[in-house]
């Protein structure tokens, strides 16, 4: 009796042709691909099918039939709902956990002028490789190269898809397939994040490791007793992910430099996240700028895009021609060359970085650094003002309190310096922190917070002024 019941009411479900014939489902197979509105309708289908077998699993008496719309039209009106909540799997995100450059997140966000060159290239043909006064091939690093040039005051520069790629390729330019060694300090053998280990980067690139000093010392003496004539580098990498502190001493990219120049040996150093600017500008510890560290004499220098550059993700690799010629003719170039979209996002961020005062104001991470506690109180009180004054929220619901707290720049840089900064904590009734913090990162726009001590919050250091809208949005929409 109950399979007869079942396949009375299964029958009675339109066929899948007679819902894409709805006028509403034609409208959406002009938006999106048929395949996809295929796939979406098929598991509407099956998803109410299912709740009627659940429902006659648990010897429901009622009239299914009454409780179950059958009609084409309901489901091309199911369907319209759900593929208009549609949006891709990579999506705007609020960022309210304070980390500026959040690795998770995306790291960098770019500054409006990148934004619209992306947008303009990448929407039409471009000289990508096309030297337009010859009329012939031309070479893609040009279009970044000459501000490159200008900015850190070097002979060459080309630019890979990030900085891991740089150091690898700059270690195979110099030493793949020959046995040829590479000499660094024991305390700079680090790993950042995604299990990037100085040491395995190096195996991969067929150079030997020659380990020189101690983890916590490391002199002159101990670089020159280990050169011979296997040597073909001298690498310095910059501990932007940790600090050392006590009894510690190390050599400067000048002083190794130096000893390079004497034992005619090329100097590397790998500055990890990079930056054009004195971060001591902020109340930041201070950390060697890239124009720094070439014009203390290193033959290569390597670092980020996407990180305290504010740029796209890209690996700068720098120095002198001779050495920069090597690098760039190696075959694996081609393997980690960058994109016309990387290409034109940079360019127009360096663009900025000709003007550092307006790049402090135009480029997000440098204005997020930048942001004083004082700022970022402002913003709090702004947002808890629009909040108490629209309708996003059940004051009955849910308490807001600006707390004082702090965030950290990310991306591995200056991991033990906090900000002081600004966070709303937001609490409900019925709801807990966790839950909280999972809702609205189920959200159509997802805001990411943090939480601290068992509150959720929103750092507000890391908050646009749109983010807020979002996030007016975001209370309404759990407010129901």
């Amino acid at each position: 009796m109950e399979n007869d019941k079942k396949h009375d009411i299964l029958r009675r479900f339109p066929s899948v042709q007679s819902i894409l014939q709805n006028n509403e489902t034609l409208k959406l197979s002009k938006k999106f691909p048929d395949e996809f509105v295929k796939e979406k309708l098929n598991n509407l289908i099956k998803s109410e099918k299912d709740k009627i077998l659940g429902l006659l699993k648990q010897d429901d008496k009622s009239e299914l039939s009454d409780n179950f719309n059958f009609s084409a039209e309901y489901f091309a009106e199911k369907l319209k709902e759900d593929l208009n909540n549609f949006s891709f799997s990579l999506k705007k995100v609020v960022n309210g956990t304070g980390v500026v450059v959040h690795t998770n997140l995306g790291r960098s966000i770019l500054p409006e002028s990148a934004v619209k060159n992306v947008s303009k290239i990448s929407s039409s043909y471009s000289n990508l490789e096309f030297n337009l006064a010859e009329g012939k091939r031309g070479k893609r690093y040009f279009h970044a190269e000459y501000l490159l040039k200008k900015i850190l005051k070097c002979e060459r520069a080309i630019v890979v898809n990030n900085n891991a790629a740089a150091v690898f390729m700059a270690l195979s330019s110099f030493c793949s397939g020959q046995k040829k060694e590479v000499i660094i300090s024991r305390g700079e053998l680090i790993e950042i994040g995604g299990s990037f280990r100085i040491p395995d980067i190096m195996k991969a690139s067929g150079a030997s490791l020659v380990e020189v000093g101690t983890t916590n010392k490391t002199n002159i003496r101990d670089y020159e007793s280990a050169i011979n004539e296997n040597t073909a580098l001298l690498l310095k990498v910059h501990k932007s992910n940790f600090r050392m502190s006590g009894f510690t001493s190390e050599l400067s990219g000048k002083d190794i430099s130096l000893i390079g120049a004497k034992h005619k040996i090329p100097v590397m150093e790998d500055l990890g996240s990079g930056s054009f600017i004195d971060l001591s500008r902020f109340g930041l510890p201070y950390e060697p700028t890239a124009q720094e560290v070439v014009s203390a004499g290193i033959d290569v220098v390597t670092f980020s895009g996407d990180k305290l550059l504010g740029g796209p993700q890209a690996g700068i690799i720098a120095g002198k021609e001779k050495y920069i010629d090597m690098v760039a003719s190696n075959p694996l170039n081609r393997a980690f060359r960058i994109d016309k979209m990387t290409l034109a996002s940079l360019e127009a961020v360096l663009f900025e970085y000709l003007d550092i005062e307006k790049a402090v104001k135009n480029i997000p991470t440098l204005f997020f650094i930048a942001l004083t506690g004082k700022d970022i109180l402002k913003k709090a009180k702004r947002l808890l003002n629009k909040i108490k004054k629209s309708k996003a929220a059940d004051k009955n619901l849910f308490d807001f309190k600006i707390v004082r707290d702090a965030s950290i720049i990310g991306g591995g840089a200056l991991p033990d310096y906090e900000l002081e900064t600004y966070a709303i904590k937001i609490a409900h009734k019925t709801i807990s922190a966790d839950k909280l913090g999972k809702i609205f990162r189920s959200l159509k726009i997802p805001v990411i917070g943090k939480i601290k001590n068992g509150e959720f919050m929103l750092d507000m250091r890391t908050v646009s002024d749109l983010d807020c809208n979002d996030i007016l949005d975001a209370l309404s929409i759990i407010s129901g």
